[in-house]
């Protein structure tokens, strides 16, 4: 008897969409190409005729990954704009936490899609636009996806878990208020953490720091032009 998934045309995307399904289901590791071919019915050499091998795959992956991308609108405050921006790799990288994995193993997404990496140039963009140097773009590129990526693997672990936070307070407790002060006076505070809170106390002052660092700019070539 013939399967829905067997009816199914087989195309670049169908497998694509299949290998990013098993990477969010079940992790990076799980993805190969006999388990796609079991996802999308087929045998495993029925997908050599719509992608060349697993690196292919990977690449798809990545570029699937990045066409989800909400960009922000154009015309709004860059300051809102880069926000805007840093939430919605947030979100991306939320649904697809193991996509950081791929990324880091393969050096950056996929090498060879412009679509892959249409995000990056707007990231580099709005940093631009904000005043940065060439320079200061990519190491602005760097502090902040830094920041972002680490701070979904964060919340993805630990953040908000009651039993983290109780691991806190029962070490804070345990130890000598004299020697240890300030984390026995905040303490209790973890427990009121909430993580989109703190996703934009961090942005804030990743935010501040760009606009102190354009303004520096700024003063230091008036003072040289004088």
């Amino acid at each position: 008897m013939t399967t829905t998934k067997e009816r199914e045309r087989l195309t670049r995307e169908r497998i694509i969409a299949a290998a990013l399904g098993v990477m969010d289901t079940d992790g990076l590791e799980a993805v190969s190409m006999r388990r796609i071919a079991r996802e999308v019915g087929v045998e495993a050499m029925s997908l050599y005729h719509h992608v060349r091998d697993k690196e292919d795959v990977l690449d798809g992956i990545c570029e699937a990954v990045m066409g989800e991308f909400e960009y922000p609108d154009a015309a709004g405050d860059i300051t809102e704009r880069l926000r805007a921006g840093a939430r919605s790799y947030r979100r991306l990288l939320q649904t697809h936490p193991d996509v950081m994995r791929l990324f880091a193993e393969r050096h950056g997404p996929a090498r060879s899609s412009p679509d892959s990496v249409r995000p990056m140039e707007f990231a580099l963009s709005l940093f631009r636009e904000a005043g940065l140097s060439d320079r200061d773009c990519v190491q602005a590129f760097h502090a902040f996806g830094g920041y972002i990526q680490g701070f979904v693997m964060m919340e993805g672990g630990t953040i908000e878990s009651p039993e983290h936070v109780k691991r806190k307070e029962d070490l804070a407790a345990s130890l000598p208020v004299d020697e240890f002060p300030v984390l026995a006076a905040v303490s209790h505070y973890f427990a009121e953490c909430d993580g989109d809170e703190q996703f934009e106390f961090g942005m804030d002052l990743m935010i501040r720091g760009l606009t102190a660092k354009v303004a520096a700019g700024s003063l230091g070539a008036a003072s040289t032009a004088e």
